[in-house]
């Protein structure tokens, strides 16, 4: 598939790109990021490059855009859903503000859509930008830190069950099967395949910090037994501090367990800080600590962005908590097949989205909508933000009752 735009002064053509000029795509994401990486991560951004949707802009045969899109499947609520998510998007410094990346997203989206995708997803590396093209902000993330110079003072008794270390080697086999469990019970998560568990999860140095250790990976559970929750870390020494352990992913069946965990973390010996990046919102930690001010929040961020590309199909396909009959008029300017007004009629036994004459009782845009989709912005916020508008009382509480999710949608795989 190939589509061109022309200007004035110029004529810009998007189509694939082909296995061969992945790395000439590379050199020009490089270019954009200011980065020069070395050799092993070099092939390791072309090793996960050639499992990618890729379109590249071209002007007089001559590569000016890129953006690459990994076939990953996101949770929803109550399922599952194929998901393109975004990744390198990438405009050459001259020829920025053309509609190189209009275009190339157009595209994208395009194909996403003919493949029966009703989403994509992506980390915005610069907020102002996607929101222009229908991606709200689903889930958000905190960082926290843990001051473990003293033992970690908790409200609840940690669950007893032996923990162990594992070879980051076995991990992937061992704690697959669980992450895909606890993965369906929170919406806004990867599939992880075991490559993506190797290459991103377990490899020995970390990209962005050399001074880190290996990965280290703590279960919770008796070895003859599934595990009943799980962390990954990396160890870190300081001059100028005690020790860092910085927790890139935890997982835990219960309060109790979670609780084992965390105050295995904080009792490392040579440690005096747990940093722990991309949290739930609602993480238990919050609240079975005992001392907030040992256990401190410092930093939230919006971590996926999620883009309707068939809001039809996106709502029809997940789940809903109560019943909910509302007109929505939906704002999209990117994709008008989305735009109008339609009648959602959902309840926990299914969901119909039609188009409709009636007048609207809420009026957004389809980036908000987007936002609150997985569960995690509420549209009453939204309305008193200024951003959607009521036009029958009481209509965003209700859609607010009927997008509820038990937990607050998630993620902490970036891409």
């Amino acid at each position: 598939m190939a589509t061109s735009m022309a200007t004035a002064k110029e004529s810009v053509q998007f189509h694939d790109i082909p296995e061969a000029g992945i790395d000439r795509a590379l050199s020009l994401a490089y270019l954009v990021f200011h980065e020069t990486p070395e050799d092993e991560k070099r092939k390791h951004h072309h090793d996960l490059l050639r499992d990618c949707t890729r379109v590249g802009a071209y002007e007089n045969g001559e590569l000016v855009g890129f953006v690459a899109a990994f076939p990953f499947t996101l949770s929803v609520p109550g399922g599952e859903l194929p998901c393109p998510c975004l990744t390198f998007v990438s405009v050459a410094p001259t020829h920025r503000r053309r509609g190189v990346l209009s275009g190339m997203l157009a595209e994208l989206f395009a194909r996403a859509t003919a493949d029966g995708s009703p989403i994509a997803a992506l980390w915005a590396s610069e907020d102002a930008i996607y929101g222009r093209f229908g991606f709200g902000p689903a889930t958000h993330g905190h960082t926290l830190e843990i001051d473990s110079r003293r033992p970690l003072a908790l409200r609840i008794t940690p669950d007893d069950r032996p923990l162990r270390l594992v070879d980051p080697s076995d991990a992937p086999e061992l704690l697959a099967a669980y992450y895909d469990r606890t993965r369906a019970e929170r919406a806004g998560r990867i599939a992880r395949s075991e490559a993506w568990w190797r290459e991103e999860w377990l490899v020995t140095e970390d990209e962005e910090d050399d001074e880190l250790s290996p990965p280290r990976v703590v279960v919770l559970g008796d070895p003859a037994g599934p595990p009943a929750g799980y962390a990954i870390y990396r160890t870190k020494t300081r001059d100028d501090a005690p020790g860092l352990v910085r927790l890139d992913d935890l997982e835990a069946d219960t309060p109790a367990a979670a609780a084992t965990l965390w105050r295995y973390l904080a009792s490392i010996d040579l440690t005096g800080q747990v940093r722990a990046w991309g949290r739930p919102l609602d993480d238990p930690l919050h609240l079975f600590a005992a001392d907030r001010d040992q256990v401190r929040v410092t930093g939230e961020f919006p971590a996926l962005w999620v883009r309707l590309l068939d809001v039809r199909e996106a709502l029809e396909s997940r789940s809903w908590a109560a019943p909910v009959d509302v007109v929505l008029d939906v704002r999209d300017d990117r994709l008008p097949a989305n735009e109008g007004r339609h009648r959602l009629t959902a309840s926990p036994a299914g969901c119909t989205y039609e188009r409709t004459e009636d007048p609207a009782d809420l009026t957004l845009d389809v980036r908000d909508l987007a936002a609150c989709y997985l569960g995690g912005t509420k549209t009453d916020a939204l309305v008193r933000a200024g951003l959607a508008t009521e036009h029958t009382a009481g209509t965003a509480t209700a859609l607010d009752a009927a997008l509820r999710t038990a937990l607050l949608p998630h993620t902490v795989d970036e891409f």
